[in-house]
């Protein structure tokens, strides 16, 4: 009787997966906003000529803060015999997954968030679902229902209205009578990047494991943005990346956006099956233009508001297809793979690490 008691406390204790997932989402959708407001609040305490708190500066420690995160949580997966299973062949593509989405497209994006507001840079990352679904079909052969090739269609309508509407301003090119902001490219660029990334993980590493995947990628995407940026911006750029001053508002980045972010995102895909963490997933763009109105007091312009309710649309009829798969694919299984796992953080956009 009393270990029946103890078990039914820990049931009504228990806190469902998508309680974590919905955690998770808040956090992955307000990281542009948070970003962008450690950017401004370290502009207010120049260090010389030099922001402590630069977006290179904020990306370099944000990565090395996730990659100790997932060494705790996937350090079980490195073992020896795990690894001899991978080849040589399966190294290379890591690598280059590690290179477009690990180094290259969060510096595109995080460079697109020093020229254009959040929302252009959040409404603009949604280019890569579509995208992902254009290549897949192509590449992969995969079959879509309808309902996902329309979503598609609809959400890649909104991005572009969303980059052609835009009013003309500062870092801005003038093309064939439209306004395209070069910070709006940039985001653009950085959605191919990790949509490209997804196709080689979904052609070449669905066997790997999760954990290794995800630590190789950061660590090596790390490593490779630190020497690009060395060579684009010279010697002196990270100078100021063991500022106590920087560090004091990491160590609040990193607790929330990456531990605790990571953290309740991994607790619940083990909890949630795959339609429901890509539904949950979807309304990462939303969070973030509520974040960027609350944080930063950026209300959404004309274009934004055309551009952003296509893309929600679109992003609920892709979900409609989404569900239809789940009943008739068992893509509700609970075990979440590699590529299941790329596929939902896909649909979600870029999350700030």
């Amino acid at each position: 009787m009393v270990l029946n008691s103890k078990r039914r406390q820990r049931q009504i204790y228990k806190i469902p997966g998508q309680i974590y997932l919905w955690l998770a989402i808040l956090i992955f959708g307000a990281s542009s906003a948070i970003t962008r407001k450690l950017t401004e609040i370290g502009a207010e305490h120049f260090m010389g000529d030099r922001n402590p708190i630069s977006l290179c500066n904020v990306l370099f420690v944000g990565n090395v803060c996730a990659l100790l995160v997932m060494i705790t949580i996937y350090w079980r997966q490195w073992k020896k015999s795990i690894l001899k299973n991978i080849s040589k062949k399966h190294w290379f593509h890591l690598t280059v997954v590690a290179i477009l989405s690990g180094a290259l497209a969060p510096g595109l994006i995080f460079q697109a968030l020093a020229l254009t507001n959040v929302n252009n840079v959040v409404l603009v990352g949604r280019l890569e679902p579509p995208l992902t679904l254009a290549l897949s079909v192509w590449l992969l052969k995969e079959n879509v229902n309808l309902w996902e090739i329309l979503g598609a269609v609809v959400a890649f309508i909104g991005v572009t209205l969303t980059i052609i509407l835009q009013p003309a301003g500062q870092f801005m090119m003038n093309m064939g009578g439209f306004h395209i902001g070069i910070g709006e490219i940039l985001a653009a660029v950085g959605a191919m990047a990790l949509a490209i990334s997804t196709i080689i993980g979904k052609q070449h590493l669905s066997h790997v494991p999760v954990g290794i995947y995800s630590v190789f990628r950061t660590a090596l995407g790390t490593i490779i943005f630190f020497f690009i940026a060395l060579i684009l911006y010279g010697s002196d750029h990270f100078m100021d990346v063991f500022s106590p001053f920087l560090w004091q508002w990491m160590l609040v980045y990193g607790a929330v956006i990456v531990v605790l972010g990571q953290s309740f995102w991994i607790k619940g895909l083990k909890a949630a099956t795959v339609s429901l963490a890509s539904l949950v997933g979807s309304f990462t763009p939303l969070v973030g233009i509520l974040a960027a109105y609350f944080v930063l007091d950026e209300a959404p312009n004309f274009a934004q508001y055309i551009g952003g309710t296509l893309i929600v649309v679109g992003v609920l009829m892709s979900q409609i297809g989404i569900r239809r798969q789940a009943y008739f694919r068992s893509l509700s299984n609970h075990k979440i793979s590699t590529p299941a796992e790329q596929k939902i953080e896909n649909s979600m956009g870029f999350k700030g690490i």
